[in-house]
């Protein structure tokens, strides 16, 4: 009675593995890829400038109270934070990376959530942020934690 039971589980294991095998087949043929034709159109340059506009308005500026504790005080408007720490001294850490590449980090502190944010630079308008906070993620395209930079409005 055992043996028989176990020849009808096979048998029908092997109904079901041809009907998954004949889906896999069908759905391989439908995957074939599909040629596109694209047509490219001349962009001028004013086009492409007003496209840069509208994409610089649309970015997002988180607004906070902070003051600097580390790098200096030339604390501007808008900043592009490229790091958030719990811990100074981590904070530090980055900020000085920062410096021995070249920028004027500072070290904020959030005083609220007492979140310690690295600067990488600060400026005085929303446009002069969002620019370099580009140029800084163009710079490190490798570094996924620096293509989350961000611009903070400083209230």
């Amino acid at each position: 009675m055992l043996v028989a039971g176990s020849l009808l589980s096979l048998a029908s294991c092997k109904s079901s593995e041809n009907a998954y095998r004949q889906a896999y087949e069908k759905a391989i043929q439908n995957d074939e890829p599909k040629t596109e034709t694209v047509v490219s159109q001349p962009v001028s340059t004013a086009q492409v400038k007003e496209e840069s506009k509208e994409a610089d308005a649309a970015v997002t500026v988180r607004e906070e109270r902070v003051s600097v504790v580390s790098g200096g005080n030339s604390l501007k408007a808008y900043s592009v934070v490229c790091g958030s720490f719990s811990l100074k001294t981590n904070a530090d850490a980055l900020r000085d990376r920062l410096a021995g590449d070249g920028y004027s980090a500072l070290v904020v502190v959030n005083e609220a959530g007492k979140t310690y944010r690295v600067i990488c630079s600060s400026h005085d308008t929303k446009e002069e942020a969002v620019s370099a906070r580009n140029s800084f993620k163009a710079r490190y395209p490798d570094n996924s934690d620096f293509q989350n930079s961000w611009i903070l409005y400083n209230r």
